[in-house]
């Protein structure tokens, strides 16, 4: 069956009962571009159990999360609302932190050494014991500056999808990844900090008072290259897309599987403290770097594995999209709305199963597209033989053309035609994409300084975000969550009987990731 036949089996009801939800990262930093250090917020509620305001890897990373939405302004709305609180919040606050803001770039703001970087901490229940001790293992295995790279996390659903139907998503979404980095990616550069002491193909981008800028001239996002989340680890891996089974069993290997060099590291110090929660090439199934998961809600206490294995795919997790930093939530209307085309062609279009050759044929594609996306005459591999890769990117756009018709007609008016032409013009024009816009910006304004360059953007961004109306109702909305926050972390301390390395020893076991 042709794409257009599929798309014409789909009707407008369905395409409306769509669904999306984002995660944004973001580092709390200081008004001179450095990280803020400070613990997280109390007044931001317990991170271990709000349901909108955590942190990822770092004390100094924030994460906020949106509910499922059927609509495209609504996501955005209520990302709005959460930014709003935070920044009131930070403004309010009485222990030093009334000048941080939110760091707007996906490559971090100024950092110290690599062991001064602060874990996220959640408590002392069994559960926020984990989420500390699985961070430590992080920084050991890839060093903490690599984990304060921040990126916006795009969940998408289509009611009535079958497993075989969201992995054939899935493979199709690891061959085109390549026109997000380049439509979309805003990371060209990064402040000299993040490379201290590595080595780096990096160039020097500019003379300035502020440490200048590395960075590569037609780079679209080194947060997605080799310099990103990257592991050699995890470059042994060939995890197989082809179904459900294929991958469960490929991350169950990961996760089970004793790795030599983090044996070395040990579970624990000479002192008794942890260094990580396992030894195995994987400590938990979150640690696995893609572009792009299967998920499926979890239920309490159990592994993310077992939920697949046991009731299927429900949503996936789109994870190669970079912080916008023109657009004060990090992301728009526009971008979402091509993200929904972009993923229904990678559903509706043929889906061959993968091969170990065509899995590193991909991962060659991402790194190229993310170091050179927009250098003129860039090729790309596609089944062996060289393809360019603005003539991939146009033969997709045109194949676009009708499920942006689709989306339109059911949604009424004619947004998704709109988004699908704005990403043709940014084909046809380089130069106006964010991640030009960035090195342009950054050159003509700010004396070629990333540093100096983000920070303005922090700055505009929440005297944006703290401007915007802010109802009584809202922050009161707000509070309630702090303090059911609170009272749920207060809860799961008080309820553990059991100590931390036989809850550990337990969640690990092999047993559990099975149905």
């Amino acid at each position: 069956m042709t794409l257009q036949r599929r798309l014409q089996a789909l009707p407008a009801e369905r395409l409306r009962a769509m669904r999306r939800g984002i995660e944004k990262e973001s580092l709390r930093s200081l008004p001179n571009g450095h990280l803020a250090l400070t613990p997280h917020p109390a007044a931001l509620g317990a991170p271990l159990t709000h349901p909108r305001i955590t942190t990822d890897f770092s004390e100094s990373q924030l994460e906020l999360i949106t509910g499922v939405h059927a609509g495209v302004e609504d996501a955005l709305d209520e990302l709005t609302r959460i930014h709003q609180f935070v920044y009131r919040s930070l403004a309010d606050d009485t222990q030093g932190r009334g000048d941080e803001r939110l760091w707007v770039g996906s490559m971090p703001c100024g950092l110290p050494t690599d062991e001064t970087i602060p874990l996220g901490r959640y408590g002392s229940s069994n559960v926020a014991r984990a989420k500390s001790v699985y961070r430590m293992g992080l920084g050991h295995r890839y060093g903490r500056r690599m984990q304060t790279i921040s990126g916006i996390h795009y969940n998408w659903s289509l009611p009535g999808l079958s497993n075989e139907e969201h992995f054939a998503l899935i493979r199709n979404f690891r061959r085109h990844a390549f026109l997000l980095l380049v439509l979309f990616g805003a990371s060209p550069a990064v402040c000299p900090s993040f490379v201290a002491g590595r080595e780096h193909p990096l160039q020097k981008l500019g003379e300035g008072s502020e440490a200048g800028a590395l960075g590569m001239p037609y780079a679209t996002s080194l947060r997605m290259g080799r310099l990103g989340y990257q592991s050699d680890a995890q470059a042994t891996l060939a995890v197989s897309y082809n179904s459900l089974e294929s991958y469960a069993a490929s991350l169950q290997d990961a996760l089970t599987r004793p790795y030599p060099p983090y044996e070395k590291i040990g579970v624990r110090n000479l002192g008794g403290e942890y260094n990580q929660l396992a030894t195995t090439l994987l400590q938990i199934e979150n640690e696995f770097y893609g572009t792009i998961r299967p998920k499926r809600v979890i239920r309490t206490g159990e592994r993310p594995l077992h939920a697949l294995r046991e009731r299927g795919v429900e949503y996936i997790e789109v994870r190669c999209m970079d912080l916008d930093p023109f657009v004060p939530v990090g992301i728009q209307a526009q971008t979402i709305r091509f993200l929904d085309i972009f993923l229904l062609h990678c559903l509706l279009a043929d889906s061959p199963r993968d091969t170990p050759a065509e899995i590193a044929e991909l991962g060659r594609n991402q790194h190229r597209a993310a170091s050179h996306g927009r250098e003129p005459g860039l090729a790309l591999e596609r089944h062996g033989r060289p393809v360019l890769l603005m003539d991939w990117a146009a033969e997709l756009l045109a194949d676009f053309a009708p499920i942006a018709q689709a989306l339109d007609q059911a949604h009424g008016g004619a947004a998704y035609s709109e988004a699908l032409a704005a990403a043709r013009a940014g084909i046809a024009a380089p130069q106006t994409l964010p991640s030009a816009r960035v090195l342009a910006a950054m050159a003509q304004d700010f004396g070629g300084s990333y540093t100096a360059f983000m920070r303005a953007q922090s700055d505009a961004t929440r005297a944006h975000l703290l401007a915007l109306p802010w109802p009584a109702e809202q922050q009161a909305a707000f509070e309630a969550m702090v303090r059911e926050s609170q009272t749920e972390r207060a809860a799961l301390e008080a309820a553990d009987r059991m100590d931390f390395e036989t809850y550990r020893l337990a969640y690990l076991s092999p047993e559990r990731l099975a149905v």
